[in-house]
């Protein structure tokens, strides 16, 4: 076991910031280097041709900082601290380009980072709250005894799983996990290929690693927690497949990936839980969740910066515009095909050692609830008594298992759809264009830093026994882990559900992607999105929710309130926040303004009349009609076309009035960006003023 260290930074912000190197941060840290280095190098090229490459380095190398922080913080408060700058400074890649779409992609990314970074705020105090101290293992040890009935009230216990359900709302939320995934296949396929290689491979461990902590250490051996992080695993797992198989983007259908596969490490994280709930050894659950994590992060890493040469040449992602790029690019072919052999979990690839651990331990469970060998409470820990029925029903965990396998057969199915579509198919137009590129297509050192981490992705599937198991023992202890068990990887027992999972992924991409998800015109077959557009999360709940629903409904409170109960005091209040809102969003539009002035300068475009909206046309024609009649009738000698049209004056003022609106809906995000920026060199400063 490795040998821990701890530096305390005392005093900064009240409250100290403490910081640990051990096993599982080791492997992270070293795995953050690994992937900022990689998409740094590839980011040389790739940005090349963008105006505002500086902006993208600062929170480039800010945000490796920040998820730094994350992964090294040994408390609550140095972790909530780096989390959020962490979400501020990612934001920025999101809305890099600052197209419309990338905007609201941005938007969404950051409402559910403030949403799930206040929710788990509000989780930390009710957490200090019961247990006087927010450091990792003292707040989990005062947990655990509260939950064994050290607790002074029954409320203690009911506040702690309130604290833990808010915790794992904001943990959630960066991990992609399911319903909060919402911002992934958003914010993905508008973000530059290196951060979206970042944002899917390591920032959602920073996710996974807070739900670590909750399931590992503060619930540990709680089967009611470990039943309900197996649900939201199933769900997510079988979700992002669902989405990734239906897509017709690359990045977004690697994006969706990403959700599926923070489901599997969720269910294993589960199904550890309840193997520690039933007084049983989980090395298989808790080793497959560290691996699987690690093997994520590389598998990302190298599926989206090949994604970003395709985009890089081409400027297009949908697969109709793109498949065929890939034929006679030998490099390009060799990475993608490590990184898709290695997600869907085929033999002799790093995916396939993680996912095979995780499988086994689900089988593990399952065959304790067959041989009724459980019983509820064991170990001490409390289980909802409607939690006990499902705990204890092996055909509850037959499903599971089945799910299981059928979200890795959709794993396959998708992955094959992208490979056939980029290095098999032709493209019907600019197929001898795409031949003719030859190695142009992307530079040596952009090359080495996709193909170099891919043949780590097969070195690491071919050697298990030597090169995950280490990296395993190094992370197991924090998960819970105390034994290693020989695994058998290439046994015909491991590799039975390999191959089913390979077989549902063959007959799906054979049956409905072939079949149904493409659609022929001539003698041309092109990929379609049969996905429902209303079917979606976001336009169909959260935003209705957030800007209807709870406006109406604090709308009517307040008016009831200044009518019926104390309406000279409910008015005052109003004023006093009207003025101040009115202060503060001058304040904001003034910052704005000097951004778009400097920084955020902005180059006119030569716009023509035609551009206006049709209304704007119509009007000024309408208009140009009544005054040329007016002058007719007034006996007005004018020859035609000396008065100025009125068309060209409608237009601009409809082009301002749209000007106007993108400000307003910008004005949030710009200045929660220009917020970022200042709490960043706040951060800077206070760290410059510590150490000298």
């Amino acid at each position: 076991m490795m040998q821990v260290y701890d530096l305390y930074a005392t005093g900064f912000g009240g409250m100290g910031l403490h910081f640990r190197l051990d096993g599982f941060r080791l492997v992270y840290a070293c795995l953050a280097v690994l992937m900022w280095t990689a998409c740094g190098i590839f980011s040389r090229e790739y940005m090349a041709h963008y105006e505002k490459r500086k902006r993208y380095y600062i929170f480039f190398w800010a945000t490796f900082i920040a998820t730094a922080g994350v992964f090294l913080s040994a408390d609550l408060y140095t972790f909530f601290l780096f989390f959020e700058i962490m979400s501020f400074t990612s934001y920025v890649w999101v809305a890099f380009d600052e197209r419309k779409e990338s905007l609201r992609a941005a938007q969404t990314y950051l409402a559910v980072a403030v949403i799930g970074g206040m929710t788990l705020l509000m989780g930390l105090f009710i957490l200090n709250n019961l247990c006087g101290t927010l450091e990792m293992d003292e707040a989990a040890e005062r947990a655990r005894q509260i939950l064994s009935g050290g607790g002074d009230t029954a409320g203690e216990r009911k506040l702690l799983y309130v604290s833990g359900v808010m915790m794992l709302v904001g943990f959630g939320a960066k991990a992609g996990v399911f319903p909060l995934h919402i911002w992934l296949p958003k914010a993905h396929p508008v973000a530059p290929a290196p951060a979206s290689a970042l944002l899917s491979g390591i920032l959602t461990k920073t996710g996974i690693f807070g739900v670590i902590f909750l399931t590992c250490h503060m619930f540990s051996g709680n089967g009611a927690w470990g039943l309900l992080i197996c649900v939201l695993g199933a769900v997510t797992m079988l979700a992002g497949a669902f989405l990734a198989l239906f897509s017709v983007d690359l990045k977004r259908t690697l994006a969706c990936s990403s959700v599926s596969q923070i489901g599997f490490i969720m269910t294993g994280l589960g199904v550890s839980s309840l193997l520690s709930w039933a007084g049983e050894e989980n090395s298989l659950a808790v080793r497959g969740v560290f691996l699987h994590m690690v093997n994520h992060s590389l598998l990302k890493l190298v599926l989206f910066l090949c994604a970003g040469a395709v985009f890089m040449n081409l400027h297009e992602l949908n697969l109709n515009e793109i498949r065929g790029f890939g034929r006679r690019k030998p490099a390009l072919f060799f990475s993608f095909l490590m990184g898709a052999l290695g997600i869907s979990g085929v033999p002799f690839w790093n995916g396939y050692v993680s996912k095979t651990l995780l499988h086994e331990a689900i089988v593990e469970y399952r065959e304790l609830t067959v041989h009724h060998t459980l019983d509820v409470g064991l170990s001490g820990a409390p289980v909802f008594p409607e939690a006990a029925k499902v705990l204890l029903s092996p055909a509850v965990w037959t499903v599971t298992e089945w799910i299981f396998l059928l979200a890795g057969g959709m794993t396959a199915a998708y992955m094959l759809k992208l490979t056939v579509a980029l290095f098999v198919e032709r493209h019907p137009v600019r197929q001898p264009e795409f031949d003719s590129m030859g190695t142009s297509y992307m530079s040596l050192p952009g090359s080495l830093a996709i193909s170099l981490p891919a043949a780590l992705l097969f070195f690491l599937g071919l050697t298990p026994s030597v090169t995950m198991d280490f990296i395993a023992d190094l992370g197991q202890s924090f998960l819970g882990g105390k034994t290693a068990e020989s695994v058998a990887y290439w046994s015909w027992k491991n590799m039975q559900g390999s191959l089913i999972s390979l077989g549902i992924g063959i007959v799906l991409y054979l049956g409905p992607v072939r079949m149904w998800l493409r659609k022929r015109v001539g003698d041309t077959w092109y990929y379609v999105d049969r996905w429902p557009a209303w079917l979606d999360l976001e336009n169909l709940i959260y935003r209705p929710v957030l800007t209807v629903l709870l406006p109406g409904i604090f709308g009517t409170v307040f008016t009831w309130t200044d009518e019926r109960l104390f309406p000279a005091l409910a008015r005052t209040f109003m004023a006093v926040s009207a003025v101040f809102c009115r202060a503060m969003d001058q304040m904001a539009d003034g910052l704005i303004l000097l951004a778009r002035k400097t920084t955020h300068r902005q180059v006119k475009e030569h716009r023509s009349q035609s551009e206006g909206n049709w209304l704007a046309v119509i009007v000024g024609t309408a208009e140009d009609i009544l005054l040329g009649a007016s002058d007719c009738l007034t006996g007005r000698r004018r020859r035609l076309g000396c008065r100025p049209s009125s068309v060209g004056r409608m237009c601009e003022r409809e082009r301002d009035a749209k000007h106007v609106i993108n400000m307003v809906e910008e004005s949030f995000s710009f200045g929660l960006m220009l917020f970022c920026i200042g709490l960043c060199t706040t951060l800077v400063y206070l760290l410059y003023a510590f150490f000298v």
